[in-house]
């Protein structure tokens, strides 16, 4: 009795994961869109009977992360595994709750019925055909028959051909028509597929199990890497006097798969894909080593580590096949009883992968160190017989390049907006910022002979900015295009507003007061310049005027500054900075003037 019991159980269970997938589609009502990635909140709802059910959602992102799926349920149901997937088959694949698709198949399988008995029917009267044919010589091999009967058995075959060929045109005519027919549902099938489906590949099939029949809610959340967004901005001035209106803006970007319709947006400078482990140091025990041959990387040859390696070490192997993941390191000489031949992948002392090497830009390697035959295997045991690449990266001491600081700002759109996905920049309006200024001129006649205007912003991290490009628009005309970067570190934030061609700068060389000396064994340089600033504007300004005089490193080499015209000078990079006011058509004029001495058998490059 207990064997029956259990069989009956184990039969209905098994009947119960075949029966019917129940397909549903999702609706997307929210999206958190990072720099990389967005995270996107669905829902939908679905009828399940109580017990064991597979769900198929329909509508969600063509690529996502897996690991990130999320399915909120109630309690009384219980997700027992969740599957993505681009390629769902299954005789069930239509979705037979939408009527206009199940009345298009209905007539597809009525329109199949039909084209079934017609070739059957004309199969029967070929068969018919043929036969008469086989029993056609009859009269000439049965002498028996006579004139009039023979006349009778030709009046009958005659009839008998006639009638069969004229039905099977009849019928041929018939089943074209029909086959005319089924491609026209089937189309239709097509076009109302595509219109529940939208251009959406990617499916979830969820295996759950149901404690109450009936209506059953699901939030469904994922993260996908075919979104992107980047801040850009435009910003106005009326003139030297007023604020600037600041428009924040954002150029969203999606191709998931999905068009996002009225979705409620948020835009975040975070990053979903870093790595969020916190760091253990472990005991730092010192060893012995080898000698090891340094590989110099050029930068400018190779995009990544990998490739830098080619060529560099004798008996180096790389294997480049299609995809990053495909790369393989082998040293000439360490091979295994198992055939893995691949040598060890170690990164800032700690073992990797040629994958992760692959994906390291050579900007970012300060070394490349290749360890050969028992030297790797005394250093990490068996996973070195094959060789060891060593790999060194740069620090923030190695750099010498403006640090990066990473903001994570948020920005909730209440006004709901669609998104197409067709890969294409949308703009999204953030806020509109005033901000007061202060305007001045900066100019460096010897690098350009036009006047900046900058806007000098004051506590500008309390509104929030981005780096972005912006777009320039002073006293109503379009000026061109900015940078803004408010990672530094000064306390104003200084807006490039363009060029200013009312502002005439002019920088000339003293020929009477420049020449060149020789004294016994060394040579002597003087240079003047003279610099002449005038204002054609209506208004008074006040400019930044910067120039420079020359450095030396060379004990044999000395610069002597000898007129700089009341600028303030930095003597660690010998800038020279006046600060100064010109009111409307006014002109001033500022000297400078160094020499420099040095061997006369020398000669200076980049004077």
């Amino acid at each position: 009795m207990k064997k029956i019991l259990l069989s009956i159980t184990l039969l209905a269970t098994a009947i119960s994961f075949a029966q019917k997938p129940i397909f549903t589609s999702a609706k997307t009502k929210a999206v958190t869109v990072y720099f990389s990635g967005a995270e996107l909140s669905q829902t939908t709802s679905v009828n399940l009977p109580v017990g064991t059910s597979e769900i198929v959602i329909k509508n969600v992102a063509d690529y996502l992360n897996e690991s990130t799926v999320q399915i909120g349920a109630p309690n009384s149901l219980t997700v027992l595994s969740v599957q993505f997937t681009q390629n769902y088959i299954s005789e069930y694949e239509i979705d037979e709750s939408n009527p206009a698709i199940k009345r298009v198949r209905d007539s597809i399988t009525y329109v199949q019925k039909e084209i079934k008995k017609i070739q059957i029917d004309k199969y029967s009267h070929q068969q018919t055909i043929e036969m008469l044919d086989q029993n056609k010589a009859v009269g000439g091999a049965n002498t028996g028959l006579n004139v009039s009967e023979l006349m009778k058995l030709v009046e009958y075959y005659k009839a008998k051909r006639t009638e069969l060929d004229n039905a099977i045109v009849t019928l041929s005519e018939r089943e074209t028509k029909w086959n005319k027919t089924l491609t026209d549902l089937n189309n239709k099938l097509v076009i109302n597929t595509q219109k529940e489906d939208k251009s959406s590949k990617g499916k979830l099939i969820l295996q759950v199990m149901n404690e109450i029949a009936g209506n059953v809610n699901l939030d469904v959340t994922y993260i996908t890497n075919s979104a992107s967004w980047q801040p850009f901005y435009d910003l106005r001035a009326e003139s030297i006097n007023s604020p600037i209106n600041l428009m924040y803006k954002a150029k969203v970007m999606q191709s998931t798969g999905i068009d996002w319709k009225k979705v409620k947006l948020t835009l975040s400078s975070g990053n979903p894909n870093q790595n969020n482990t916190a760091p253990l140091l472990q005991a730092w025990f010192l060893r012995y080593g080898y000698l090891q041959k340094q590989i110099e990387l050029n930068q400018n040859v190779s995009p990544n580590a990998i490739q830098a390696l080619s060529g560099k070490v004798a008996g180096l192997q790389i294997s480049e096949a299609e995809g990053i993941k495909n790369h393989k390191i082998i040293l000439r000489g360490g091979r295994s009883i198992t055939g893995e031949n691949n040598a060890l992948v170690v990164i800032d002392n700690l073992i990797s992968s040629s994958e992760i090497l692959a994906q390291l830009p050579t900007e970012t390697i300060k070394s490349v160190n290749v360890i050969k035959g028992a030297q790797g295997a005394a250093l990490y045991g068996s996973q070195g017989v094959n060789g060891v690449i060593v790999v060194t990266t740069k620090n923030m001491d190695d750099y010498t390049t403006i640090e990066e600081q990473e903001l994570n700002v948020s920005f909730d759109i209440d006004i709901p907006y669609d998104i197409l996905s067709n890969g294409k920049a949308h703009s999204v309006a953030l806020k509109d910022l005033k901000l007061p200024a202060t305007y001045k001129y900066y100019a460096v006649p010897k690098v350009e002979k036009e006047a900046f205007l900058l806007a000098e912003l004051n506590d500008y991290s309390k509104y929030n900015l981005l780096p972005g490009e912006a777009n320039i628009i002073f006293e109503g005309m379009y000026v061109g295009k900015t940078q803004i970067n408010p990672n530094q570190t000064q306390d104003t934030l200084n807006l490039s507003m363009g060029r200013d061609k009312k502002i005439s700068i002019k920088r000339e060389k003293v020929v009477d007061k420049s020449g060149t000396k020789f004294l016994s064994s060394y040579k002597e340089q003087t240079f003047t310049y003279d610099i002449i600033v005038r204002n054609n504007k209506k208004e008074e300004i006040n400019m930044l005027l910067k120039d420079q005089h020359p450095l030396s490193t060379d004990k044999e080499m000395t610069v002597e500054l000898l007129e700089k015209d009341g600028a303030k000078v930095n003597e660690e990079t010998g800038v020279m900075t006046w600060e100064i006011k010109l009111k409307p058509n006014e002109t001033k004029k500022y000297r400078i003037s160094y020499k420099i001495k040095y061997p006369k058998d020398k000669v200076i490059g980049n004077l």
